[in-house]
């Protein structure tokens, strides 16, 4: 199993109409792809700008780029992503799940 982390910075003012938008983006997107095996959906609101981040469980390298493409370590974006961050990172992490 692998973990997908991906994180975004954003005005704490953006925070609750950005969750409203990944609902109906990224969230039904991965769960609509096979090998997604879960999401969390963390937030940090420390400091002058908030943290989002979307840590994604899936089967496989194979899982991954079936939502994200060839390039797994390149981060996805939505149309209107842009309208919300300050903060957009090209690179995601992935890990292995060892226990």
């Amino acid at each position: 199993m692998i973990m997908r982390e991906w994180r975004g910075r954003l005005p704490h003012d953006k925070v609750e109409d950005y969750f409203d938008y990944l609902k109906v983006t990224g969230l039904e997107e991965y769960a609509a792809t096979p090998g997604h095996r879960g999401t969390w959906v963390l937030l940090d609101r420390d400091g002058d700008t908030a943290e989002y981040t979307l840590l994604t469980l899936w089967d496989s390298v194979d899982s991954i780029r079936a939502f994200a493409g060839d390039d797994i370590s390149r981060a996805r974006y939505y149309a209107n992503d842009a309208q919300y961050f300050t903060k957009m990172p090209e690179k995601v992490r992935h890990y292995e799940v060892l226990a």
